[in-house]
C-alpha cells in the first residue's frame, strides 16, 4: 500500500470518530481545522443550524497558525462566543495544530 494513501486513510479513520463525539452549536461552536501544505484554514462551525460563523486563513507555518489562531479567537469574541470545542480534523496535536490552539486560548477563548 502506498505510504500517502495509508497516511491520508489514517487521518479520514481518525477525523470520522472525532467529529462522531463532537458537536458545535451557536453559543459553542466547534473550532475546525484544515491545514494543506501551503496554507492553514480555520473556521468557526455552528452543526446545529448548520453555518459557518467566522473564518480566516493563514500560511501553513508555525507562525501562521499563531496569527490564525489570535484572529478566529477575535473574530468569536467579536460575536460574544467565549467557549468553543476544538476539532483537530484528525492531525496530531503538535506544530501547527497546537501554535492555534494555544493562540486562541491567549486571545481569551476557552476549550
Amino acid at each position: 500500500m502506498n505510504k500517502n494513501i495509508a497516511k491520508t486513510e489514517r487521518r479520514t479513520k481518525i477525523r470520522k470518530r472525532i467529529r462522531s463525539t463532537i458537536s458545535g452549536t451557536a453559543e459553542c461552536p466547534r473550532i475546525s481545522v484544515y491545514k494543506s501544505n501551503k496554507k492553514l484554514y480555520i473556521q468557526l462551525i455552528d452543526d446545529v443550524a448548520g453555518v459557518t460563523l467566522g473564518s480566516t486563513s493563514a500560511r501553513s507555518t508555525v507562525e501562521g497558525g499563531t496569527e490564525a489562531g489570535a484572529s478566529i479567537a477575535k473574530i468569536a469574541i467579536d460575536k460574544g462566543i467565549k467557549t468553543a470545542v476544538y476539532d483537530r480534523s484528525g492531525y496530531e496535536f503538535h506544530g501547527i495544530i497546537k501554535a492555534v490552539a494555544d493562540a486562541a486560548r491567549e486571545n481569551g477563548l476557552d476549550f
